[in-house]
């Protein structure tokens, strides 16, 4: 399986970070990150999609108020 990697951009808790990390280098698809984010308590739901070109789009999940995941996706 292939892995996703993660990285952060700002100020995150190091041990924060690495926690998602091994959460998040699993979700190869779309349907995985939704499936993630629908497992999660309080249930994680995409905020905002950003078109990036006709194939490529940013999903954004925020997971607390000042951290969001975003995903890039083709």
């Amino acid at each position: 399986m292939r892995e996703v990697p993660v990285s952060p951009l700002g100020p995150v808790d190091a041990g924060r970070f690495a926690g998602l990390v091994s959460e998040l280098r699993a979700l190869c698809t779309l349907a995985d990150v939704l499936a993630w984010g629908r497992a999660q308590r309080p249930p994680r739901s995409v905020a905002e999609v950003v078109t990036q070109d006709e194939f490529t789009h940013d999903v954004v999940v925020e997971l607390e108020p000042r951290l969001a995941l975003v995903f890039d996706v083709t």
